[in-house]
């Protein structure tokens, strides 16, 4: 029959267990907060500048948030997060409310959480370079801008990469052609001597 001390002691390192495993489901739990565009970030994607883009812009932080990747768009930031590598895990995203910013020059104080957002593919409103996906935090939001607008809304996990590909205009084909030069004298100076096709994964 156990003692009153023994009885005391299984109390307490039941306690200090609990305890441990509370604290490990809190840090688990807690995602890092959104940080803000520097003048000088570059997309993750295709490499441009971000702020120098109207629309929302996404940034994700992996797993054990030791790096965080900026997008010019949430279009490069879907077409980074749907590639097989990255669409399973339990990365944080963010991007811009456009219901609380300008579309011109987005606030980063109005960054919410990407996956509990809704989005407005195929408006009229272009972001980098072309289409991209308009970001509200609520539904009603989303539903005022397509009234607008025009697109259809759906929610971060109806989004696929055929939606990225959709509602390319040849206008925004041709910017992207105008611009592909800078990309690739970027990519053979980094020692990527094959173009990449912007169009296969982003409106650019």
């Amino acid at each position: 029959m156990p003692t009153p001390l023994t009885k005391w002691l299984i109390a307490a390192l039941t306690a200090i267990t609990l305890a441990g495993c509370s604290n490990g489901e809190q840090q688990t739990a807690t995602k890092p907060d959104p940080v803000h565009f520097d003048s000088g970030d570059e997309c993750h994607v295709c490499g441009m500048v971000i702020t120098s883009f109207p629309g929302p812009k996404g940034q994700a932080f992996t797993e054990r948030q030791q790096h965080t990747r900026k997008f010019c768009s949430t279009k490069d930031m879907f077409a980074w997060f749907l590639q097989p590598e990255n669409e399973n895990r339990d990365h944080t995203l963010y991007v811009h409310n456009m219901a609380e910013t300008h579309w011109d020059h987005p606030d980063d104080t109005h960054l919410i959480d990407a996956r509990e957002a809704f989005y407005v593919v195929g408006s009229e409103r272009t972001g980098a370079m072309g289409p991209t996906l308009a970001s509200f935090e609520t539904e009603s939001e989303a539903t005022d801008f397509a009234a607008t607008y025009g697109g259809e809304i759906l929610s971060f996990d109806d989004i696929t990469l055929e939606h990225l590909n959709a509602g390319m205009t040849m206008h925004g084909m041709e910017e992207m052609g105008e611009m592909d030069p800078m990309h690739d004298q970027n990519e053979t100076e980094e020692g990527n001597s094959t173009p990449v096709n912007h169009s296969d994964h982003h409106g650019h």
